[in-house]
């Protein structure tokens, strides 16, 4: 959704991150608020495994977003197709978890939880990325229903699948209203990638994604991994 650049505090003499967003996304200067808000409420939680925000601005009518420089990859780049070990699985999901309990409990939802969004530094910590941004590029209206869902696209095969979709809650697909539980779904669908190596809603298309989402329970994990305790996979299924 943006350009990133290393940058260089002279204040403080220390290293950051500056993502610049498109100026397109400042035009609705309520949406613009909100994620500001949101982004501001973010970097104000304290917490181990949410990115920590130092400044969040507006320059030449685009946003950015000052932000603590993580050395790593994200989740998406560790999984690269496959699945991870179960014990590396669960302790990312714990820290997703974690992540998410601080932020709820402060009334902050993700709204688009995904493996893009999920940073692993070298010392195996695992950060949240993205905090404010959904509401950001949200669309006006959240009841309605949108075709052009924005979201990232994988790669430029034809009828590739878009990386929010296949993490997408049921009231997201539905365009109703989201909360905490959203965040929920989406770490279930993760969990379950990581461990099965696939993603839990895989249709040949977009709109087969999104019906699967609606209507169908994913594949057990025991059919890809035969090391899956059943116990964990009571949870993932949860």
């Amino acid at each position: 959704m943006g350009e990133v650049y290393l940058a260089r505090d002279p204040k403080i003499n220390r290293d950051v991150a500056i993502k610049v967003l498109p100026a397109a996304y400042s035009e609705n200067s309520d949406r613009l608020r909100r994620f500001e808000q949101e982004a501001q409420a973010a970097g104000a939680i304290n917490h181990p495994n949410i990115l920590s925000i130092y400044d969040v601005d507006t320059h030449d009518g685009s946003p950015y977003v000052v932000s603590e420089l993580l050395d790593g990859s994200t989740l998406r780049e560790q999984l690269n197709g496959n699945g991870l070990a179960v014990r590396k699985s669960v302790d990312y999901a714990l820290q997703i978890a974690s992540g998410l309990s601080a932020a709820h409990a402060k009334g902050i939802v993700h709204r688009d939880l995904k493996p893009e969004n999920l940073f692993i530094t070298k010392d195996g910590r695992l950060k949240i990325l993205d905090f404010g941004l959904a509401k950001l590029i949200e669309q006006p209206h959240e009841n309605e229903v949108h075709t052009d869902v924005p979201t990232r696209i994988f790669n430029t095969d034809p009828g590739a699948i878009m990386g929010t979709v296949g993490y997408m809650s049921p009231e997201q697909v539905r365009a109703e209203r989201v909360d905490h539980r959203s965040d929920i779904f989406s770490l279930g669908t993760i969990l379950y990638e990581m461990l099965a190596g696939k993603r839990a809603f895989d249709g040949a298309s977009t709109v087969e994604t999104l019906n699967a989402i609606l209507k169908e329970d994913p594949k057990e994990l025991s059919n890809s991994n035969s090391q899956i305790n059943p116990a964990l996979e009571r949870v993932v299924m949860h």
